[in-house]
């Protein structure tokens, strides 16, 4: 496996056909596996990003506290048959000067849009930055970040970027709690806490499949758990798919997820 760290020595080890990227932030876990996984059944050569992208990160949010460990990243990524990382700094990424920003704007109201207003134009960026470096025929997205992997689809579509989005199964832990790479900041008692959030995505779904209101079900099993820092719950159609989305606080640290309500991935 190779780890390259600049745009011209990725672009130089890079071939030019037959590449799928997984794009991360690194603190790679379960979910991330499955990306890997996926990406290397249909492709001939594997590229992981690792980049903690500070653009998609608000003032006063937990860039600095994100989980780091690039040795057991680049560990996980060489078990998992990737042939090359990127792993860029953030001035190769955003070089002295650096003035040009990608807006998505129907798909990136609302939900998480609104409660980090600078998301997901950090995210559009970045993912088209990488595109461009990597030039990848396929690119693969979890599940968990729906509204996310929505608005890449809706930037490769709109700017006619050449890759195909795949998008991948949300990896829940043993007690229902989506994979995702904040866990690692939870205490045990704020864990214990969290797993309400699966809990009532899931009771929201019961609740739809009965023409019942799933958003009702899932306040209620969020609103049982006092400790439990509710920013949203809502239903949203993206490219076909209905999903209720949940955002919540857990202490300090905000986690998300989705469950598909009708659609197909």
């Amino acid at each position: 496996m190779k780890v390259v760290r600049t745009v011209d020595d990725a672009r130089a080890a890079i071939p030019s056909a037959g590449v799928g990227l997984v794009p991360t932030m690194g603190a790679l876990h379960a979910g991330h596996v499955a990306l890997l996984r996926a990406a290397r059944a249909e492709n001939e050569t594997l590229v992981a990003s690792i980049f903690v992208n500070p653009t998609q990160f608000g003032p006063g949010e937990d860039y600095g506290e994100y989980p780091r460990d690039e040795e057991r990243d680049l560990h996980v990524a060489e078990a998992e048959g990737v042939d090359l990382v990127f792993a860029p700094s953030v001035d190769g990424m955003y070089p002295d000067g650096f003035q040009t920003w990608v807006e998505v704007e129907q798909v990136a109201r609302g939900l998480e849009g609104a409660a980090r207003p600078e998301h997901f134009r950090g995210v559009a960026t970045a993912c088209l930055k990488l595109f461009n470096i990597v030039r990848p025929a396929r690119a693969y997205f979890g599940q968990k970040d729906a509204q996310q992997a929505a608005l890449v689809e809706q930037l490769v579509r709109d700017l006619n970027v050449p890759v195909e989005i795949r998008l991948v199964s949300t990896v829940r832990d043993e007690d229902g709690l989506a994979l995702s790479s904040r866990n690692a900041l939870l205490s045990s008692e704020e864990r214990a806490t969290a797993i309400a959030l699966p809990r009532a995505l899931s009771r929201g779904k019961l609740a739809f499949a009965s023409g019942e209101d799933p958003i009702a079900a899932a306040r209620a099993v969020l609103d049982a758990e006092p400790s439990l820092g509710v920013d949203y719950v809502e239903t949203a159609r993206f490219n076909g798919r209905v999903h209720l989305l949940a955002a919540v606080r857990a202490g300090r640290t905000r986690l998300i997820d989705n469950v598909l309500l009708e659609g197909s991935l």
